[in-house]
């Protein structure tokens, strides 16, 4: 089987963040898979090492993705590619990263392709089903099993606290939801196997692509921290009383009445 993999560096949210003239301060951000991606790396490498075939990890970024995708193929991930796009853009969006995949894709004989659910630092869920859409296979989201017999995939996937199952067959996109799997961590054999692991890098060039291309659709206005959560109020007395002071607390200081 090809399968691919379709990973994103993020920063990591459990990490303090900085934030200045609207852009997050890179040199204080400590940087790692997305969480929701290394799901579908940990699940291409157990449906690897049951139907065969290989495992590719591709990432679109910067030369610091490298990082990344090491720890990718430190895991178990066969190959890795990275298509830098640090000269050519400054910034792009979930348009820029479809078209920039399907052209990476385009003559590609793929069976699988998996990718997280959402990135934790944007959040779309947007990269799968519009990939799926432009190299027209079929896409199932938010996935918390997959058995894959010949062409023929059953699938389980999240429905908000339900689970719905879909019959499907390959080639096929798949979006990873917590659940699925438990990710492994790398080995010291894995990360020693690691280095010696083909990564590719590519350009947008190599792929017959222009900046004007890939341009972004949209653009980020604002990025601010949350504000930081105060103290609660308890509300004593009766429960006319108290009704009268949470309704007075809803016009004076939270304005939403």
């Amino acid at each position: 089987m090809n399968i691919y993999v379709l990973l994103k560096r993020t920063f990591d949210t459990e990490e303090k963040i900085s934030i200045t003239n609207g852009k997050i301060e890179n040199d204080g951000a400590e940087f790692i898979i997305n969480p929701y991606d290394e799901y579908a790396v940990e699940e291409a490498i157990k449906l690897r090492d049951v139907h065969g075939g290989e495992v590719t990890v591709v990432t679109i970024g910067e030369e610091d993705s490298e990082k990344q995708l090491r720890t990718a193929l430190a895991m178990g991930a066969d190959k890795a590619v990275l298509i830098n796009t640090e000269e050519d853009l400054e910034e792009g969006d979930q348009f820029t990263t479809v078209k920039i995949l399907e052209a990476f894709f385009d003559g590609k004989e793929v069976d699988l392709i998996l990718g997280g659910n959402v990135a934790i630092d944007e959040a779309s869920g947007q990269v799968g089903p519009r990939l799926a859409e432009r190299l027209s296979m079929p896409c199932v989201t938010t996935i918390t099993n997959i058995e894959i017999n010949g062409s023929d995939v059953q699938i389980e996937r999240d429905v908000e606290g339900d689970v719905e199952k879909v019959e499907t067959s390959l080639p096929l996109i798949v979006t990873c939801q917590q659940g699925l799997n438990e990710p492994r961590y790398p080995s010291l054999p894995g990360i020693m196997k690691a280095k010696k692991k083909p990564l590719e890098e590519l350009e947008i060039d190599d792929l017959d692509l222009e900046a004007e291309d890939v341009e972004p659709k949209t653009r980020t206005t604002e990025i601010f921290l949350p504000p930081e959560k105060q103290a609660g109020k308890v509300l004593e007395g009766e429960t006319g009383e108290q009704v009268k002071e949470l309704v007075s607390l809803l016009k004076s200081e939270a304005k939403v009445l």
